[in-house]
């Protein structure tokens, strides 16, 4: 893991992220958490998995210096962004948690099922939340003001914050350096390619500097990774089943990461009872029994190299 902090100006030229940022690369089980310091006050966001949230608690102490956390801000309620919650609610007792709007009654009833836990196999501990990422509006972290912008698409309630001094932008599964994370409204038969086709043209007019991802390192070419979207994207809508086999393989893998070797028969069950498999194969590989599509998409991961195979076992690679 790797913990890269604030670069300083290098002959005249601007930082790459605004003084007082840290970004904490985490990998793909658990999103990147910003941290935020100003003098009066600290901010984290985005929390990790709820497997790793010790290490988030202790990752986020060690970049605060001793400062206490006042505010946790959530791009958007996916597990892997916001599973670490709890434990720094937990640890800092008076955290507000500002969550985009479209799900703020779910947090308040605490509703698995509207929240994606309960479809994708996944867990969240849960938290309260203190307040909304409006939309058109600024959030204070640290020292500076972020803008907060819908980004529909791989979530229909994600937002992306931009720092506009710094033309620094948070961009949560919207954007990475190679494309974006599973269109999840999709999997539920929503059409929802076109939401994110605007919300990258939305990025590409933020005109960013500096690009911070939910998951992978900070990158600069950003013309480049908007291009690199686009086309998957456009391969996506072109054949919408070839989005569907990655969401299928994303949600395998997820949950491998998590258990890092696991008996096939309790794989199987597993994605025998997540709902998201159900609905991808039976709105897009109805043609194949349930039990070998399944077996085809364990032994696709092996074949790609995510996954190993020994025996009856398989492990995380």
């Amino acid at each position: 893991m790797q913990t890269p902090t604030p670069q300083a100006p290098i002959g005249g030229t601007p930082p790459l992220l605004p003084p007082g940022t840290t970004v904490l690369e985490r990998g793909w089980l658990s999103a990147n958490n910003i941290v935020c310091v100003g003098d009066d006050a600290a901010a984290v966001v985005d929390t990790g998995y709820c497997v790793h949230a010790g290490q988030t608690v202790s990752l986020v102490a060690a970049a605060l210096e001793g400062r206490p956390l006042a505010l946790i801000a959530n791009t958007h309620l996916h597990s892997d962004h916001c599973g670490g919650n709890a434990a720094l609610q937990q640890a800092w007792p008076e955290a507000r948690i500002l969550v985009p709007p479209g799900q703020a009654e779910h947090v308040r009833d605490w509703n698995p099922q509207a929240l994606s836990y309960t479809p994708t196999g996944q867990d969240c501990p849960p938290f309260r939340m203190g307040g909304l990422l409006e939309p058109g509006g600024t959030v204070h972290l640290g020292a500076h003001e972020w803008q907060i912008h819908a980004a529909p698409g791989h979530d229909t309630h994600s937002v992306v914050l931009f720092e506009p001094r710094h033309r620094v932008l948070l961009s949560a599964d919207a954007l990475w350096q190679n494309g974006f994370g599973v269109v999840f409204p999709e999997l539920e038969g929503e059409h929802a390619f076109a939401d994110v086709a605007a919300t990258l043209d939305l990025i590409a007019g933020l005109a960013p500097r500096t690009v911070v991802p939910g998951h992978g390192s900070v990158f600069t070419d950003v013309a480049a990774a908007l291009d690199a979207a686009r086309r998957r994207l456009d391969g996506f809508v072109r054949a919408p089943e070839r989005h569907a086999l990655y969401a299928a393989m994303v949600l395998l893998k997820y949950k491998l990461l998590e258990w890092q070797s696991v008996p096939l028969a309790r794989l199987h069950a597993w994605a025998g009872a997540t709902p998201y498999f159900g609905l991808l194969h039976a709105g897009h590989f109805a043609d194949q029994p349930r039990a070998a599509w399944q077996e085809a998409l364990v032994h696709e991961l092996v074949r790609s190299g995510a996954a190993r195979l020994d025996g009856e076992t398989l492990h995380n690679a």
